[in-house]
């Protein structure tokens, strides 16, 4: 009896691997817009992914053109929701409002900008806050690492940062430069956060920012600077001890689309899940996502 017992146990798991939320799960169908901030995208791309082995008729795409392109996308209504590193902007949510777009704000977890140098840098442990904006600010006067610190290398700073259409962008231009988009511009930019990681693995005289999760993903090639004395892991995220660049990242969601079954289960599942899968991804999650699913909740009707 034992035997046919362990059996029928091991049977039943592997019914709930293959349908593990039922027929309505097997049976829900339709498709799911995303685009916006590289930061924010491995976290939804997890969940994509994840959410696929659950409902697998329901397609879900995630674009990376950074937070202002995915909300040029999402204003005009071509996609469901809108990963962003960054509020909406004033005019972004005007142009929404134009074309009869509402939406609804969800915090996902929270980020610290990394700034990141080669490996083989063994002088530039920590920057100030000063300094970053001495070697970033427009018509910045810094081309050596020795314009920053007298006691640094005589060599040239090969710059990396992402490209104007990024909300990690805009938020590093406020903090460290007091201005949104005021940055130099003579640095190898992309929204292609990859593009950035590459570059300064590859050059020892490298300097460059972008968010965590690409640096924890890539730590074996990179070295993070403490900023004025605090190197950024999730407990000083979490903390906002690594300030000024912790910050909270986001999900936009057209509330018409909430209505769709698809997509309420979708936001659902993204914010059920998140206390695990955003850690894995590198990130430090909320304390709790009640609020986020209450929202949900609320939309739905």
């Amino acid at each position: 009896m034992r035997k046919v017992t362990t059996l029928f146990f091991v049977f039943a798991l592997l019914v709930m691997a293959v349908f593990p939320a039922g027929a309505a799960a097997q049976e829900l169908k339709g498709t799911i817009k995303i685009d916006g901030s590289s930061t924010v995208y491995p976290i939804t791309q997890a969940m994509a992914e994840e959410f696929s082995y659950e409902y697998p008729r329901v397609r879900v795409t995630v674009g990376v053109s950074g937070t202002g392109g995915g909300f040029a996308k999402f204003n005009v209504g071509e996609t469901d929701l809108s990963d962003a590193s960054r509020e909406i902007k004033k005019s972004e949510a005007e142009i929404a409002a134009e074309n009869g777009i509402e939406f609804t704000k969800f915090i996902v977890g929270y980020d610290g900008i990394t700034v990141a140098v080669n490996p083989e840098n063994n002088w530039a442990n920590d920057m100030t806050v000063e300094e970053l904006k001495m070697v970033w600010e427009p018509n910045s006067s810094v081309e050596t690492w020795s314009d920053i610190r007298d006691e640094w290398p005589d060599e040239e700073i090969d710059l990396y940062g992402p490209g104007a259409d990024s909300g990690t962008f805009d938020y590093f231009t406020e903090v460290i430069n007091g201005k949104s988009g005021a940055s130099r511009s003579d640095f190898t930019a992309s929204e292609d956060d990859n593009v950035l990681v590459r570059g300064i693995s590859g050059n020892k005289y490298a300097l460059g920012y972008f968010g965590y999760a690409y640096y924890e993903e890539n730590s074996d090639s990179l070295k993070a600077v403490a900023v004025n004395g605090v190197l950024p892991n999730r407990e000083t995220i979490a903390s906002n001890e690594y300030t000024p660049l912790a910050r909270p990242l986001f999900v936009y969601a057209k509330n018409s689309a909430v209505q769709r079954p698809e997509v309420e289960a979708f936001l659902k599942f993204y914010f059920e899940n998140a206390p695990e899968i955003v850690p894995q991804t590198g990130y430090a999650p909320l304390p709790s996502y009640e609020e986020a699913l209450a929202k949900v909740e609320k939309l739905a009707k």
